[in-house]
């Protein structure tokens, strides 16, 4: 029960962040102009950069290493003040690199620039990780949304005109520092003082080192395809492939939730021996997901074509298309998070972990390559899918001797099944339908109620796990 909490807790703030935009950008796109958003976005950019590099990858790592230790506060005191010495020692020296190279290097925009430095002070002192290797995300997550809510309503308040980009970076810059800092004081009672010569920061520098190439090879592909879409196609198919792409992880967010949560939980038994137990959490964790990520596929797909139009304008008519082609992804990276970030990276399988992520980055640059010259977007939506099914096959080929892949995909065919008819239903509907919010509303039930249906009649697991949480 308690990780179904945390994963709602979770996946409700992942909606947030993800709906925060939608409702601040038209606002920021208006009243700060074309001219601010760009170079708000173009110093943000940057200072992203030096952020990931001064976290490195400490809050995979801190997570899964505080549920390790869960149990002893001795340890568990010793790994927190030790990670977060290290986690201070290599955001100061990513600060310190950051500064000298805005003061020394830049002009044009040197006060934007210093200004977003807030970024990276911020990750110095967030200690979110550890509370999520206690597996406690409430406070983390009531934290980041009371933040989120306070800066969405500091941004409609006081940034009103292009001049007021200042106001606009600092807002952002302060909520994030102040959401890091709130945590600090939860930390009383929960570990105590360590002497300073029991901290050993730097022998955890090694392994958070290997979270960190996962974390930034995942950012260097996301990034990729706009980089050679831009160049191998037009601006405007860009910007249309870049919503598409955004709508599509909007959805994903509700899913990949679990992975945040299932990381400490699933460590904390591999760390107790519990063998057994890591293996019947993986096996339900997939069922889970893959009984939500098949109708979201579907449904996504199956309104794609209209929604795209209706709710970005018509100059995106195409990101319609570009939708239906990337939306399988919705299920491979939910069985991928799954084995990789549930399964992989809790029981210490870095290196394979890494190796698939790798691998699909450079089958992305490949499938771009081949696809955006004849296809344009629809070619490098298309190369989305395919670099994420490669992510997924190399995982499944690591964890062919420890885990049973029959028994994972038993019985997926009964969520396809019933998701295809929610597909041919929902997607007649919404070709006869106008599309309006109340209208959409109706698709969403009705696609809702024939999954549920089917399922029902062909007996899915899923529902037995909902009656055994719904019994307790």
């Amino acid at each position: 029960m308690k990780v179904i909490k945390n994963y709602l807790y979770n996946a409700g703030y992942q909606i947030l962040y993800m709906l925060a935009p939608l409702i601040t950008v038209p606002y920021i796109s208006r009243n700060l102009g074309a001219h601010a958003s760009g170079i708000n976005s173009y110093t943000n950019a940057w200072v992203t950069f030096f952020y990931l590099m001064g976290q490195m990858g400490v809050a995979l790592y801190g997570n899964r290493e505080i549920a390790y230790h869960r149990d002893d506060i001795d340890a568990r005191s010793r790994t927190f003040w030790s990670i977060e010495l290290l986690q201070i020692l290599t955001v100061s020296s990513s600060l310190v690199v950051y500064l000298v190279a805005v003061i020394f290097f830049s002009t044009t925009f040197q006060k934007y620039f210093l200004l977003q430095s807030l970024w990276i002070i911020a990750a110095g002192v967030d200690i979110s990780w550890y509370f999520m290797g206690l597996e406690d995300f409430k406070k983390t997550v009531v934290r980041n949304t009371i933040v989120k809510l306070i800066s969405i309503a500091a941004i409609f308040i006081f940034v009103r005109r292009p001049s007021d980009l200042w106001k606009y970076i600092l807002l952002l810059g302060v909520a994030q520092l102040g959401g890091s800092l709130t945590l600090w004081p939860y930390l009383r009672g929960s570990i105590h003082k360590v002497k300073l010569r029991d901290l050993h920061p730097l022998k955890h520098f090694y392994p958070a080192f290997l979270l960190f190439i996962p974390t930034i090879t995942t950012q260097v592909y996301v990034v990729v395809n706009r980089l050679m879409l831009g160049r191998m196609s037009t601006q405007a198919a860009t910007g249309q492939f870049d919503y598409g792409d955004k709508i599509v992880k909007l959805v994903l967010a509700i899913v990949t939730a679990t992975g945040t949560v299932m990381l400490p939980h699933v460590a904390n038994k591999f760390a107790k021996g519990d063998v057994n137990g890591v293996r019947k959490s993986l096996y339900n964790s997939f069922d889970f997901v893959t009984a939500l990520a098949v109708p979201m596929m579907f449904g996504l797909m199956s309104i794609s074509l209209k929604f795209a139009p209706w709710f970005l304008g018509n100059e995106y008519i195409p990101t319609g298309k570009l939708m239906f082609i990337e939306s399988p992804i919705v299920l491979f990276i939910a069985w991928s998070n799954v084995t990789g970030t549930q399964y992989l990276m809790p029981v210490n399988r870095v290196k394979e972990y890494t190796l698939s992520v790798t691998s699909g980055a450079v089958s992305n640059i490949i499938f771009n390559f081949i696809l955006i010259k004849e296809y344009g977007a629809n070619g490098a939506a298309l190369a989305t899918v395919l670099s994420e099914f490669f992510v997924i096959a190399v995982q499944l080929f690591f964890v062919k001797n420890t885990i049973s892949r029959r028994r994972l995909f038993k019985d997926t065919w009964k969520y396809l099944i019933s998701g295809f008819f929610m597909f041919i239903i929902v997607f007649r509907f919404n070709e006869i339908m106008h599309m309006s919010i109340i209208n959409l509303a109706v698709q969403v039930v009705i696609g809702a109620f024939v999954y549920f249906v089917g399922l029902i009649i062909l007996k899915a697991p899923i529902l037995q796990q909902a009656r055994k949480i719904f019994s307790k």
